[in-house]
């Protein structure tokens, strides 16, 4: 499967450390099967820190991956198990939320979701009414690689 990968500058060695903390599914990198996504956060992110808007293909050996056991978590939409795990790896707090998958698989929450995220946390709405909320997104894809062990299975082409 091919994924891409949006970014301000070429890539040749993926370094996880790299990946901000706070995401969606953590520290780590990300990608997507959308070529289309991943020009827009290219452009997108070289608005905000410089450089050149860089789209870089991969290809994702993903029976591969489940073969040799990789643990991966695959989100087919929103919902309330989503949505916490994404709650949890985007709280900042002195003890930062740590899973034990090697890649995650599943929808984007943008910004405009950080909003109904606020209204949980602050108990104004509940998790039914987050998940209500997401229903009407249009929701893109990310696949999440966590692991230096992840990152065998995907090779730059």
């Amino acid at each position: 499967m091919k994924l891409y990968h949006g970014s301000n500058q070429p890539i040749l060695n993926v370094d996880l450390s790299k990946g901000q903390k706070y995401k969606d599914f953590g520290q780590g990198f990300y990608t997507t099967h959308l070529r289309d996504q991943a020009i827009y956060w290219s452009k997108r992110i070289a608005d905000r820190f410089g450089g050149v808007p860089t789209v870089i293909e991969f290809e994702f050996d993903i029976e591969a991956a489940l073969t040799d056991g990789l643990n991966i978590k695959i989100f087919e939409q929103p919902d309330k198990e989503w949505a916490l795990f994404i709650m949890a790896n985007r709280k900042q707090s002195e003890v930062d939320f740590q899973h034990d998958y090697d890649i995650v698989i599943g929808p984007v929450a943008d910004d405009k979701m950080a909003r109904l995220f606020g209204l949980y946390d602050m108990e104004i709405i509940d998790l039914d009414a987050v998940v209500a909320g997401l229903i009407y997104k249009d929701l893109n894809s990310q696949y999440f690689f966590a692991t230096s062990r992840s990152l065998n299975y995907i090779k730059r082409i």
